[in-house]
């Protein structure tokens, strides 16, 4: 599905990103050399006449994406997360003591588990489910056996032992992670583009949407990237990593969009899709029968 950049949509950009360099350079926030200090020992460069290459790539990817792909591949990963959570829910894992203990389940944890660790886990599938349903609305699907993958593949193993699942746990989070930093920034570019009134500058299949909602789908995108955050963190709780909150700022994790481009997080979680990965699961199953194990949790997407 991959589609040419819009000529209007990408002049657009870097004409916003060149205007906003100048704002800066104005408002006196950049030095002589193009770095702003935000505190001691913490630095960001701001200003260069040109994008580096990377950027450049960045811009170029980003442009293409459309915000019914963005909403596709958050769906795709969504159920990609369910599915995974629930696995470990109910696979051989789930008997870690660091999990239900030996002899225990998801929703029978033995003497010799970790009830709290256990509810992350049920919690988190609910969350994801969640996510999966708001994508689902937003695309106009009526089911989720009419989403477009429906078997997810993981490494042989992945649900037999604690460090095989807590390490694609931090691996899968850490990919959502940079797929929403990417989708927020998408959908930032796309709703500063609204805002200048150039009806010329968006994707035919954008045009649909309002600056307003461009905007509300950036606030939702950085409100679910919070929750993939806590669950990359717990993930490290489970495992005994210490310190299980390790970073300063999240990472877009390699990643430079959403849907389009080799370095995007479609491209990212392609193995998952593809059986040679290993043993195939279903989604179907995971609808089917994810009440047996979930946690309600309440909440639900920020305000208009």
């Amino acid at each position: 599905m991959n589609h040419p950049a819009s000529p209007h949509l990408a002049e657009t950009i870097t004409t916003q990103r060149l205007a906003r360099r100048k704002f800066l350079a104005q408002a006196g926030m950049l030095s002589l050399g193009g770095v702003a200090a935000l505190s001691a020992g913490a630095q960001v460069t701001f200003a260069r006449e040109h994008d580096s290459a990377d950027e450049a790539a960045q811009e170029s990817a980003q442009a293409q994406d459309t915000v019914k792909e963005i909403f596709t591949a958050a769906l795709i990963a969504e159920d990609l997360a369910s599915t995974f959570y629930y696995n470990g829910l109910v696979g051989a894992v789930i008997q870690d003591p660091n999990l239900a203990g030996p002899g225990g389940s998801a929703t029978n944890i033995s003497t010799a588990g970790d009830s709290g660790n256990v509810a992350y886990l049920r919690a988190a599938l609910t969350q994801e489910l969640q996510h999966a349903a708001l994508f689902r609305s937003l695309l106009g699907i009526p089911v989720s056996t009419q989403d477009p993958v429906q078997t997810f593949y993981f490494p042989a193993g992945a649900f037999d032992s604690l460090p095989a699942f807590t390490g694609l746990l931090d691996a899968l989070e850490n990919a959502f992670i940079g797929a929403y930093l990417n989708a927020i920034q998408e959908f930032a570019a796309k709703s500063a583009n609204a805002h200048r009134g150039d009806g010329a500058w968006r994707e035919p299949a954008d045009r649909a949407y309002t600056k307003e909602q461009l905007d509300y789908f950036a606030k939702v995108a950085a409100s679910i990237m919070g929750i993939e955050a806590e669950h990359r963190v717990l993930g490290r709780v489970i495992s005994g990593t210490d310190p299980a909150n390790n970073l300063n700022y999240e990472s877009t994790d390699g990643l430079n969009a959403v849907y389009n481009g080799a370095h995007s997080a479609v491209a990212a979680l392609t193995p998952f899709l593809t059986p040679a990965t290993g043993p195939g699961y279903s989604l179907e199953t995971v609808t089917m029968h994810q009440a047996d194990v979930s946690l309600p949790i309440t909440g639900g997407p920020p305000a208009f």
